[in-house]
């Protein structure tokens, strides 16, 4: 489970070049994850994406986390 419920992020795929005496290094590729936390969503979740999960423990990503902290 490493896609956040609520906006659906997932992992991508990055690659980091490495500069050395002015050539790129050549590097493999690496996954990155969301950062996916554990959070209980209020039961009075205003916002349509959070109403389903009202009252739930879930793991959401940090992103999802702030939006919740909203107000309107």
């Amino acid at each position: 489970m490493r896609e956040c419920p609520i906006c659906g992020k997932t992992g991508k795929m990055v690659q980091h070049l490495v500069k050395l005496r002015g050539k790129y290094n050549p590097t493999g590729k690496k996954r990155k994850h969301p950062n996916l936390q554990w959070v209980t969503i209020p039961m009075d979740a205003k916002r349509e994406a959070f109403k389903k999960f009202a009252g739930k423990r879930i793991k959401a990503c940090a992103k999802c986390i702030k939006t919740l902290s909203k107000t309107k």
